[in-house]
């Protein structure tokens, strides 16, 4: 395999790392199981890629009057999208996708720091 294909399924495992132990921190998020997060990860992804910048780009003013932090928003509003496609993935109520967006960005990204240095 070249090196590109194992760092991007190695990023993709991780983050469905992130996402299963999400699910088990944050009340209101559920993952049915390891498969269902690596699914759910999938559709993350393609979900942040494309209705992700047409909500950046409708949310810029809220973006700038808020110096960023509406960001935090539309991720929560792009995870609970997520889960509307993905079975055995449930985020119930828009304060565990607030929670679970910040909490799996933190997650995915302190993973992706300690296993690809």
């Amino acid at each position: 395999m070249t090196h590109w294909l194992v760092h991007a399924l190695l990023n993709w495992i991780l983050g469905a790392l992130a996402l299963w132990l999400v699910a088990r921190i944050i009340p209101g998020i559920e993952v049915r199981d390891f498969g269902s997060a690596m699914i759910a990860t999938l559709v993350i992804g393609v979900v942040n890629a494309l209705v992700g910048p047409i909500l950046k780009l409708l949310g810029l003013p809220f973006i700038i009057l808020t110096l960023g932090l509406f960001l935090l928003v539309i991720d929560a509003v792009l995870l609970k999208l997520a889960s509307l496609f993905t079975p055995g993935f449930r985020v119930h109520g828009f304060v565990a996708a607030f929670l679970g967006s910040i909490v799996l960005t933190v997650l995915t990204y302190v993973l992706r720091h300690l296993v690809l240095i």
